[in-house]
């Protein structure tokens, strides 16, 4: 619009410039002056850099949204509230060509002319075009499906968490996402036979758990006669039931969105799970990327994303070593305070099975465990302005993992809230089993996925002003899981863990996350099995055997992703304890935590220059 505006600008002023040429006569002077006049005009009239680059921006960021009915639905947005994303192969084709277009258009802005804040957005924005160019070179070496995340589960927990009904409407598109479930997974199983016919599978024993995760879902009414109620018809009923509606638009939306769970919903999972079967069948024996085609490069290329940086896998498996010596170091610190007689093992042994540590493993004790946690993150709270500028608007809450998916999912995890503040926040903790969650850990693990930790982070990201949209939803995972465990060593800074027994369970997530170095290299470039992995964190780490396992499963499926967190959380302590050295007593928590939020995500060697800019600024 600012564009066309301009452009009929300029266009009245040369028509004016030739009537007055025409009337005038020979006047060399006075169109002199004109000229130079007219021509001031038109310059000022076309837009800045700054402006077109903003323009720019807005408009690839509103093409991706519009491409996207679930990113849509995340921010809020109701555009296509009725559909799923297109997941198919000529949509990926389109996907990298857009890519690519915009990578060339993006070369021609003048950086000479931008801000530096401008200079850096638009770095971030070819940087992350130029990752999904690196990542398209093995678009079919990651598992779409695997037992942690994939659309079997996605579908339902989408809809449960995520699909606001608020009226008539938004029932109505529940509805038709139901009935499009079974072209949606038409796309998924393709994407299976895609990576098939290059060797690509997840292990055999994965598909144990995607089988029996998926046929959760199609159990229960209305898909069969027992008592149970599944549970997407649970979650569409109450969310009708809610509405100011007659008795007959209610029975109505029922017995339509029954049909889509029977005629879609259904036979689409049967078909899913069918696949499965046939994939198990022909999954090569091991457990590591080493068994895919070309899985050394596609691991290094997994490194270079989670981590953003150059490390091998050689370096970041010694890194892992070091920092597990480190630790169990403070452990046996730990111990003397506590008075335990007896070697890091015996103690271990402890921590995992002295009840003291521990909620009954019943409804009740589940309850218990949130109210904690949710007691944890208030008290946290109030101390937050001692340490920090910027603040979270978006409130958080506490919710236990569903039923359908607590047995394959990971112990922990956070969900951002809604940029239209629809939905809070939300911290996940897996309760499936109360044995595998000790009340030692809990400090950590609330400061991690909470605040100071990935709600900080991840809300005020979603709430920045002054940055384009796309570079709040950015993917570094070194920067989101680095920020959540350096907030819980930041805890202790902040006075927290009193209870040397919590101190330990801080330590205790960090040793784990230090394992994952060792484990995760060990498991995609020693060769190592899921068994000898497992065995690893037994031996090294006070968790119980659930956990490991659980941990292992997680680290085979999604390859590299867990190294992310110790690289990044190491980077972020050693810049600040850089900033502290070189500005003494100007150094202050508040202005460096601002200083590594106030940006939205970013990889690690932009983090070192942004603070490096704040340490000048300071001094």
């Amino acid at each position: 619009m600012q564009i066309t505006k301009n452009l009929a600008r300029l266009t009245f002023l040369a028509s004016t410039l030739s009537a007055v040429l025409a009337c005038s006569g020979p006047q060399p002077t006075a169109q002199s002056d004109l000229t130079a006049r007219t021509q001031s005009e038109a310059n000022e009239a076309m837009p800045s850099e700054s402006a077109k680059l903003a323009a720019f921006f807005e408009r690839t960021f509103e093409e991706d949204l519009k491409r996207s009915p679930l990113f849509q639905t995340y921010l809020g947005i109701k555009w296509d509230y009725d559909k799923w994303d297109d997941i198919s192969e000529e949509r990926i084709e389109q996907n990298i060509e857009i890519e690519k277009n915009r990578l060339n258009e993006a070369d021609r802005f003048d950086t000479s002319k931008l801000s530096e804040q401008e200079q850096l957005s638009l770095k971030l924005f070819k940087l992350g075009i130029q990752r999904n160019l690196n990542n398209d070179n093995f678009r079919h070496h990651s598992y779409i499906v695997h037992q942690f995340r994939a659309a079997h589960t996605q579908v339902p927990s989408f809809l449960i968490n995520m699909h606001r009904v608020t009226d008539k409407s938004d029932a109505q598109a529940y509805i038709s996402r139901l009935s499009a479930v079974n072209t949606y997974f038409d796309q998924v199983i393709a994407q299976m036979k895609y990576r098939e016919a290059i060797g690509v599978f997840p292990p055999k024993w994965a598909y144990d758990q995607m089988i029996e995760a998926a046929q959760n879902v199609i159990s229960g009414a209305p898909f069969d006669v027992s008592e149970n109620t599944s549970t997407l018809w649970q979650d569409f009923n109450q969310k009708v039931d809610a509405l100011a509606l007659q008795d007959n638009e209610v029975a109505m939306l029922k017995a339509e969105a029954k049909a889509a769970l029977l005629t879609s919903v259904k036979p689409a999972y049967e078909n899913l799970i069918a696949a499965f079967k046939h994939q198990q069948a022909l999954s090569p024996d091991g457990d590591g990327v080493w068994r895919l085609p070309e899985g050394d490069k596609w691991y290094k290329n997994r490194l270079e994303w989670f981590t953003t940086t150059d490390l091998t896998a050689e370096q970041v498996h010694q890194i892992g070593l070091d920092n597990v010596a480190r630790i169990h170091q403070a452990m046996r610190d730990i111990m003397q305070q506590v008075g335990f007689a007896g070697d890091l093992p015996a103690f271990f042994e402890f921590m995992r099975t002295a009840p003291q540590f521990y909620y009954p493993n019943t409804d009740e004790g589940r309850d218990e465990y949130l109210t904690k946690a949710t007691d944890i993150i208030d008290t946290m709270r109030e101390a937050l302005p001692d340490y920090f500028g910027l603040m979270p608007k978006a409130p958080i809450e506490v919710k236990r993992v569903e039923a359908f998916r607590e047995k394959s999912a990971g112990k922990a995890f956070y969900n951002s809230p809604a940029q239209d503040g629809s939905r809070p926040g939300r911290y996940y903790a897996n309760l499936y089993d109360m044995n595998a969650m000790p009340t030692y850990q809990m400090e950590a693990l609330a400061y991690h996925e909470g605040i100071p930790g990935h709600h900080m982070q991840r809300a005020i990201a979603t709430e920045l002003d002054g940055i384009p949209q796309f570079q709040k939803f950015l993917s570094f995972t070194a920067y989101t899981e680095g920020w959540g465990l350096y907030s819980e060593e930041l805890a202790k800074d902040m006075g927290f863990y009193q209870d040397p027994y919590s101190d330990f369970g801080r330590l205790a997530m960090e040793l784990w996350r230090a394992c994952r170095l060792v484990v995760d290299t060990g498991i995609h470039t020693k060769r190592w099995s899921r068994e000898q992995a497992i065995q690893y964190l037994l031996e090294n780490t006070p968790n119980p055997k659930y956990d490991a396992v659980k941990a292992i499963e997680r680290y085979i499926a999604m390859p590299g992703q867990a190294t992310a967190y110790m690289i990044g959380k190491l980077k972020i302590m050693a810049l600040r304890a850089h900033a502290q050295a070189e500005l003494g007593d100007k150094f202050s928590y508040a202005g460096f935590h601002d200083e590594v939020l106030k940006d939205g995500p970013v990889p690690l060697d932009i983090l070192s220059e942004k603070v490096d800019r704040w340490i000048a600024t300071q001094q």
